[in-house]
């Protein structure tokens, strides 16, 4: 229990070697994000075994409008992870305590909204992507489940964000453990079991994911040491409520704009056929866990970053940026070395088809070395958040999504169409995709050396 304790005590960021405390913070971040990403990849694993290939692109088909959807709950968790780790730095009991509690509010007020109004846009989307029949009934029960019972992911989001801006990476990594050997054993019973299908996979995650809101909860009201957790702070104040979403809007905004280029290359997907959607599907659950270390990173940096502005303390920031973007590239190009060495076979964990193993083999082929830039940008972006300057990211994500990864998509898929590919070489897709990756990393770092992120701590 000693030992325990330790590990989950709040890391102050603002001392010490600043390489080795973000490593330390990133590694159980890692580790928890690799987790979350079970919750998808146990999904298709069990509906493309126990279903068939069409559930696995029924799955898959729903991901953009579910990623669409729930921009609201990535504001406020992004906004809430600033102001925490800022004011955590800063030693601003009051204001962290006030901080918390209109986040606990917000996120509810923002889980009823995207109920009512998801649970009526979710069919109407899919029938605009020109959905293949025999998958539409399928995408919409599947996204109809996770939207009612969106309330675990809401607050497990914004929670595990609130313990992480205070230091506590290990707190929410054992509770998604937690609740992704339940969401495996509840996969297996509904689907393998009861046959329920991709309804089964839909109630597994819900219910997964409400037992770890439910234990971050239970871990903060314990922090007594840190904030106060009382119904006075609960009461939105404007003041604070403001600046939650002045920082996290931005990074919401960009969510949904990445959602909705998303749903725009699905629909060109889509084009090609159900087994290239499955394809697709298979990819995006590799790209998952390959981008897993990047994003920890950059969770990281933004915690860090955050409590060292708060403690006025930038050349600390400076320079742990600078480590902390080297070791996520180094940790990028391993990822990288491995998935063109064993590609093949990790398709094959999702499918037995082997038209379906090559295909994804060879889309997955195109994406790998984007990982390399990839952790560039989310190192730097983490930083740049971390100081509260989450507006550049916001442009950056905007340019390389909307001007670079659509047209160079649809450009492609235009100039190789040939009447034997009356859509073009679905290539288009990852080679897009590859293109704004490498293009937003070099904007990423010419605009983190220009320095403005300095000017706008909270």
């Amino acid at each position: 229990m000693e030992v325990l304790k330790k590990l989950t005590e709040p890391v102050d960021m603002t001392q010490g070697s600043p390489w080795k405390k973000i490593v330390l913070f990133a590694v159980p971040m890692l580790v928890g994000n690799i987790a979350q990403q079970l919750y998808n990849t146990v999904d298709s694993v069990v509906v493309g075994n126990y279903v068939g290939d069409n559930a696995l692109a029924a799955v898959g088909s729903a991901g953009p409008i579910l990623n669409l959807l729930i921009v609201l709950f990535v504001g406020i968790s992004v906004g809430a992870g600033i102001m925490v780790s800022q004011y955590f730095g800063a030693r601003e009991r009051e204001k962290l305590s006030t901080t918390i509690g209109n986040c606990i509010t917000l996120t509810g007020i923002a889980t009823v909204f995207v109920m009512v109004v998801a649970s009526f846009v979710a069919k109407p989307l899919l029938v605009l992507l020109d959905t293949p029949e025999s998958i539409i009934g399928w995408c919409h029960s599947y996204l109809l489940i996770l939207f009612i019972g969106c309330a675990g992911l809401a607050y497990y989001n914004i929670l595990s964000g609130v313990l992480r801006g205070l230091g506590d990476s290990v707190s929410a990594l054992m509770y998604l453990l937690v609740s992704t050997v339940i969401n495996i054993i509840l996969d297996l019973i509904f689907v393998a079991q009861l046959g329920m299908g991709v309804n089964g996979v839909a109630l597994a995650t819900v219910i997964a994911q409400a037992v770890s809101a439910l234990l971050c909860l239970l871990r903060l009201m314990k922090m007594t040491e840190l904030f106060d957790f009382k119904g006075c702070y609960m009461k939105l104040q404007r003041k604070y409520t403001r600046k939650i979403i002045r920082l996290g809007l931005p990074s919401g905004i960009t969510q949904a704009i990445f959602s909705m280029a998303m749903i725009v290359v699905q629909s060109l997907t889509n084009s090609f056929g159900e087994m290239f959607i499955a394809a697709n599907v298979i990819v995006m659950r590799v790209d998952g866990f390959a981008m897993m270390p990047n994003f920890s990173f950059g969770t990281a940096m933004t915690t860090y970053a955050g409590q060292n502005v708060g403690a006025k303390q930038e050349d600390r920031v400076l320079k742990g940026a600078k480590q902390g973007t080297l070791i996520a590239v180094g940790v990028s190009a391993v990822i990288t070395s491995l998935i063109l060495l064993f590609g093949k076979g990790l398709m094959g964990i999702f499918t037995n088809t082997p038209e379906l193993v090559d295909l994804s083999r060879d889309m997955m082929g195109i994406l790998a070395v984007g990982y390399i830039a990839m952790a560039v940008t989310q190192s730097l972006s983490g930083v740049m958040r971390g100081a509260g300057d989450t507006m550049t990211p916001m442009w950056i994500s905007i340019v390389t999504t909307i001007f670079i990864r659509v047209p160079i998509a649809y450009g492609i898929s235009f100039l190789t169409r040939t009447p034997e590919l009356p859509n073009g070489r679905q290539e288009c897709i990852f080679i897009s995709l590859l293109a704004s990756w490498v293009i937003g990393a070099l904007i990423t770092f010419i605009f983190y050396r220009r320095g403005k992120w300095r000017e706008k701590s909270v």
